[in-house]
C-alpha cells in the first residue's frame, strides 16, 4: 500500500467535503442545524455556526494544499489536526444524536462517517513510518 497516496486521497476528500459543509454553515447555519440536528438555532447559535464554518473552511483549505506534499512535516500536522477534528465531530454528533430527541438518524449518520474517516486517517498516519 502506498501510504503517501492514501494520505493524499484522504486530505483531498476532506478538502472537498468539509468545504461544502463550511460554506453551508457560513451561508445558512440555521439550515444546516435543521438538517443535521432537526433543531432551530437562535441568534447566538447562528454566530457560533458561522464561526465554525470559517474554521472548517480554513481546515479544508489546509487539507487541499497539504494533499500535494502529504509527507511534509506541515502536511502531517494538517492531517493530525484533521484527525482531531474528526474525533471531536464523531463524539459530539454521537452525543447529540443520543441526547437530543429530535436529532436521531442524521446526527448519528454523520457521527459514523466522521468516525470511519478518522479511523482511516489514524491508520494511515500510524502506518506512514512502517515499511
Amino acid at each position: 500500500m502506498d501510504k503517501p497516496r492514501w494520505l493524499t486521497r484522504l486530505l483531498s476528500i476532506a478538502g472537498v467535503l468539509e468545504s461544502v459543509v463550511a460554506l453551508g454553515l457560513l451561508v445558512d447555519s440555521p439550515g444546516v442545524a435543521s438538517i443535521l440536528l432537526k433543531a432551530q438555532l437562535e441568534a447566538p447559535g447562528e454566530v457560533i455556526g458561522r464561526i465554525a464554518g470559517g474554521g472548517l473552511l480554513s481546515l479544508s483549505i489546509a487539507c487541499w494544499c497539504a494533499r500535494n506534499t502529504p509527507v511534509a512535516p506541515a502536511s502531517l500536522g494538517v492531517a493530525w489536526a484533521l484527525l482531531a477534528y474528526n474525533v471531536v465531530a464523531c463524539v459530539t454528533l454521537a452525543w447529540a444524536g443520543i441526547a437530543m430527541a429530535n436529532a436521531g438518524i442524521p446526527a448519528l449518520s454523520a457521527s459514523v462517517l466522521h468516525g470511519l474517516f478518522g479511523a482511516a486517517l489514524l491508520v494511515t498516519l500510524l502506518r506512514r513510518g512502517q515499511s
